[in-house]
């Protein structure tokens, strides 16, 4: 079969589904332009910085996106074509998006505050403090995978690590100028795209060969100074120049996929046990970002809610950025299912499934004119920059995270562990440790912790909307279906770490699942009882 017709067919659904469903959710739970959001009335210059809608979906579709799109529906791709390419559309659309955009406008009505503390107010205390335990060992996993991966990506092309060293300045440079010296966004996008592609030039120039230990102890170094900074001055120039990388790497795709016609060489079904694995539930843990993501809540109530300038752009930010990941899924799969046999298994032991990836779009690239080196060398570093957007993006969650757990209420001075400096590297280091496991072992068990956020993430929604007395039943089978299909998981991955002996990760796993199953003891008797006024948020 012709990709064409897959990234056409998968395309139009997106398209379809933003201005029908996307706006009959936003209809349904009230979105409103005439609120003032937190950004404006809380404005800090640190974390609460207001955000033009441009900048803004930048920032959070850098953040969302990362190597999860590529990696997870490659790694699936041994099912076939067929069910990947399925969960991807549909659970872009009913799953994903709504979570998304669910979770990040729960968020701004509650004053920007985290997922965790939306819990606290509709669910309670309790579940809070196990939410926070709970995301933060998720944000652990998320910063162990993705040093693996972007370690691994620049390792095997050396041009994008130096780029990427690059771009940081440019970054710092971009952000002060726009956030300091005032400069008008269009003039300095301008400017800043074309130094972004210089630096891109300067990679190739001067390529950074390094060893994969030697990348993740520098990257470790960056996470933890890209978390403690003000966001103004690195997270939020980054993620909305990187966006530029990341829409002309999908848009060169895309088209070289128009032109080049690729036909899927990979079977379209491979049965429902593949290399002892089930499809059920296994799929829909391996796809991870590329159809939900419970770090996407994570993300839109930690950074985004906090950068907001209006509620008319909740539907872009939050659910439009979704579907634009799930066309990057497909682009994926369509390399992997391009790319098979021996050549598909040189390349993922080469660099992993970023390198299957960039090698795919590179030869995609040829049909515009651009040799297929240079090409799998910018989709390298597109990647390998969002990437390195999720790692630091990340690592800031985990701090906050770290620091709303320890923290006692109406205490305003902070202690020695809530310390910003403190909270941010107790992550790193406890990220950095498992990340010398290697990203295959740790994938798995990041995705079912990722798709298990999701899921409390979606519970977590419903309960509020419920509480504020409008339609929730969009969110009740996305949440059933994703609790089941998580913790079958956890069990799959318990005995299998089992029996590798991997003791660690069966460590994590046990305390994922406990603390998953109270908190949708506490969520279902919230879910379930009469709504109560005073949990109601007074800005609903």
């Amino acid at each position: 079969m012709s990709a064409l017709v897959l990234i056409i067919f998968a395309i139009v659904c997106f398209l379809i589904a933003y201005v029908t469903y996307g706006a009959w959710l936003a209809k349904q739970w009230g979105i409103d332009p005439t609120k003032k959001t937190p950004a404006c009335t809380k404005t800090d210059g640190v974390d609460f910085c207001p955000a033009k809608a441009p900048v803004l979906l930048g920032h959070h579709f850098s953040s969302i996106a990362g190597a999860g799109p590529i990696v997870g529906p490659i790694a699936a791709s041994v099912f076939g074509w067929i069910p990947v390419a399925l969960w991807v559309i549909v659970g872009s659309i009913f799953f994903g998006g709504v979570h998304d955009f669910g979770s990040l406008f729960a968020s701004v009505r509650h004053g920007g505050k985290s997922i965790g503390e939306v819990i606290e107010v509709n669910i309670g205390k309790t579940g809070k403090k196990l939410f926070a335990v709970f995301a933060w060992l998720t944000l652990i996993l998320v910063v162990a995978a993705f040093l693996n991966i972007v370690a691994d990506a620049f390792v095997s092309t050396p041009a994008a690590g130096s780029s990427s060293i690059f771009f940081i300045f440019l970054a710092v440079a971009f952000g002060y100028a726009v956030n300091r010296m005032n400069m008008n966004l269009t003039v300095s996008s301008i400017v800043g795209v074309i130094v972004l592609f210089f630096c891109v030039w300067l990679g190739q120039v001067f390529p950074l060969a390094l060893t994969k230990m030697a990348w993740i102890y520098l990257l470790i170094i960056y996470i933890f100074a890209a978390s403690v900074l003000p966001v103004w001055i690195l997270l939020q120039p980054r993620d909305y120049l990187n966006s530029f990388l990341l829409y002309a790497m999908m848009g060169g795709a895309v088209i070289g996929i128009l032109i080049f016609q690729p036909t899927l060489q990979l079977s379209p079904y491979n049965g429902f046990v593949v290399n002892k694995q089930f499809l059920f539930p296994m799929l829909f843990i391996t796809v991870a970002c590329g159809a939900i993501s419970g770090f996407h809540s994570l993300v839109g109530s930690g950074t985004t809610s906090k950068q907001l300038e209006s509620e008319k752009d909740l539907k872009l930010v939050g659910y439009g950025s979704m579907l634009i990941e799930g066309v990057l899924a497909i682009v994926a799969l369509i390399t992997a299912a391009y790319i098979v046999g021996p050549k598909l298994a040189e390349l993922l032991k080469a660099g992993g499934p970023i390198n299957v990836f960039a090698d795919g779009v590179g030869n995609f690239l040829t049909a515009v004119g651009i040799s297929a080196v240079v090409g799998k060398q910018f989709a390298v570093l597109a990647l390998s920059a969002f990437a390195l957007t999720s790692l630091d993006t990340a690592t800031r969650l985990g701090r906050f995270i770290f620091q709303e757990f320890f923290s006692k209420d109406g205490e305003k001075e902070e202690s020695i562990i809530t310390n910003r400096y403190v909270a941010t590297g107790i992550t790193v280091v406890v990220g950095g440790y498992l990340a010398f496991n290697g990203w295959s072992k740790i994938w798995p068990m990041f995705g079912s912790a990722n798709q298990l956020l999701a899921a409390l993430a979606l519970i977590t929604v419903a309960v509020w909307l419920k509480n504020s007395k409008k339609n929730n039943k969009m969110l009740i089978f996305p949440t059933i279906f994703m609790f089941t299909a998580t913790l079958i998981a956890l069990v799959l991955l318990i005995n299998a770490n089992l029996a590798s002996g991997n003791f660690l990760l069966v460590g994590f796993a046990i305390a994922l699942f406990v603390l998953a199953v109270i908190l949708i003891v506490h969520a279902y008797k919230a879910l379930t009882s009469p709504p109560i006024d005073k949990k109601i948020n007074i800005n609903m």
